[in-house]
């Protein structure tokens, strides 16, 4: 949808001065109430998103009084840490001390805040700008602003995403979210491109660094671009001059997209049915999924995730879960079921300890892979996807590509193997970062079968918490 500027935003720009490039003055005069740009190395990404609150501040006075709402509005800048709302913080200052609308500002912005009056010296302040840091989340919470901009939002984390859109549904108000890629994997790339087509009422960009004609006059053809160009990788000149996400081929479930697939909705609803899906692991990770089957819907909404534990420490730890009372039944890998010299098989201890009986069958990657797609397509009846995650749930959505591995803080994703040219090589994919998958896996096997074992899963859906493979046990504590 294309848009043109206001004659008040016109208006206002050249009260401060500003002179957009050709890409900047498409991006901001577009409805959609969600935006997020991927922009390359100085494109102008800071000063686009203060121009951003000088376009909608008027609005915002407008729709608040007819809507009677309290003043002074509150605005956000949300980084990942304060430093990172510095340019964005300034160029708002700036434009609102130019304008005479400056009624004070804070010196620093850990934490800062610009209070905006409603005209000459006197007149009430009638909004200020915040500046928020992502690794407190208790910031992100109580206020009800009437617009974020996400300063680098590429480096926030999933969940902080999340919080923030949270925070819009008071005020129906809007996020405008910028951030150079550091790499194509990880919920901001994702979002960009699936917003890239429009959904409803979000969009996504790319502001290349060659449309800053001032810096690049050559634009594309600019030598400095085309010097990069020659001397750098086709993912970094994409990711990082071209601000087009490249994610690297050979993902085993690229069909998982973190805003559709990962909910804060997602929680344990006490009283329900809670099945545990579990692949044991000790030089890798742990990995036990807390699912329930609630609305057509599967939701996995626990996670136990972690590297370095034994049988008794994963057990110790799912035991004091609140949810743990209503499990009723489990499901693990076949190995768990296997002898391994003197040890006791995992299922048993598992059995001793809780009398909770672990199911388990054998599963081809490829078989399970397949019934794992088939829960991440949006259910046309439901009109969702049969398959959702809780945010915190951080090992099978960092292996999943929505975010940094947990242990590690490194990003890592299930990936098959690939040659010099990104094609799949192997029949099978690497036995890696896939050990949350595989607990999931198990257990949609386990409860729904395979894609091709029946023409209708509904038959075999009703068996879910009942088959009579051995006890089933109410949650021991």
């Amino acid at each position: 949808m294309s848009a043109v500027l206001s004659p008040r935003t016109e208006y206002l720009l050249d009260a401060v001065k500003c002179r957009l490039t050709a890409a900047q003055a498409a991006i901001l005069p577009h409805p959609a109430r969600y935006q997020l740009v991927t922009g390359g190395d100085q494109a102008g990404k800071s000063m686009l998103a203060s121009k951003k609150f000088l376009q909608e501040l008027v609005p915002d006075i407008t729709r608040a009084k007819a809507a009677g709402w309290p003043f002074p509005l509150i605005y956000w800048l949300v980084a990942a840490d304060y430093d990172r709302t510095d340019q964005e913080f300034n160029y708002i200052k700036n434009d609102m001390a130019v304008l005479g609308l400056l009624h004070d500002a804070s010196k620093r912005v850990d934490p800062g805040f610009i209070e905006i009056s409603g005209g000459p010296t006197g007149r009430p302040v009638v909004a200020i700008v915040r500046t928020k840091s992502a690794k407190d989340y208790r910031t992100l919470a109580k206020e009800a602003p009437m617009g974020i901009i996400g300063c680098e939002a590429s480096q926030l984390e999933l969940d902080a995403y999340l919080r923030l859109v949270g925070r819009t549904a008071p005020h129906r108000a809007w996020l405008f979210m910028t951030g150079t890629m550091e790499s194509s994997l990880g919920w901001y790339p994702q979002l960009r491109q699936t917003w890239a087509v429009g959904q409803k009422d979000k969009q996504s960009f790319s502001l290349p660094s060659y449309s800053n004609h001032y810096l690049y006059p050559g634009g594309r053809e600019d030598p400095e671009i085309l010097k990069q160009k020659a001397e750098t990788p086709d993912d970094f000149f994409m990711e990082r001059i071209e601000g087009i996400p490249c994610p690297p081929r050979g993902l085993v479930l690229p069909e998982f997209q973190s805003d559709l697939h990962v909910s804060p909705d997602c929680v344990y609803v006490p009283g329900q049915p809670v099945s545990v899906w579990y692949d044991p692991g000790y030089d890798h990770a742990a990995a036990l999924e807390a699912v329930q089957h609630i609305g057509g819907q599967v939701r996995v909404f626990g996670e136990i995730y972690e590297q370095g534990l034994t049988i008794d420490q994963v057990i110790d730890r799912a035991i004091v879960q609140p949810w743990w009372i209503d499990v009723r039944h489990g499901v693990i890998d076949v190995a768990g079921t296997y002898h391994g010299g003197q040890q006791t098989p995992v299922a048993e201890v598992w059995l001793a300890r809780t009398g909770l009986f672990m199911a388990s069958q054998k599963v081809g990657i490829n078989d399970g892979t397949a019934r794992f797609k088939s829960f991440l397509k949006v259910d046309a009846p439901l009109n969702k996807p049969r398959i959702v995650f809780s945010p915190d749930c951080r090992g099978i959505i960092s292996e999943l590509g929505g975010c940094v591995n947990p242990i590690d803080h490194q990003m890592h994703v299930y990936r098959w193997d690939t040659d010099n040219s990104g094609n799949v090589v192997g029949k099978v994919p690497r036995d890696r970062w896939n050990d949350a998958v595989k607990a999931v896996v198990y257990g949609l096997v386990d409860r729904f079968g395979y894609v091709n074992r029946s023409a209708d899963d509904s038959v075999v859906e009703i068996q879910f918490f009942g088959k009579a493979k051995g006890p089933i046990a109410v949650g021991a504590r």
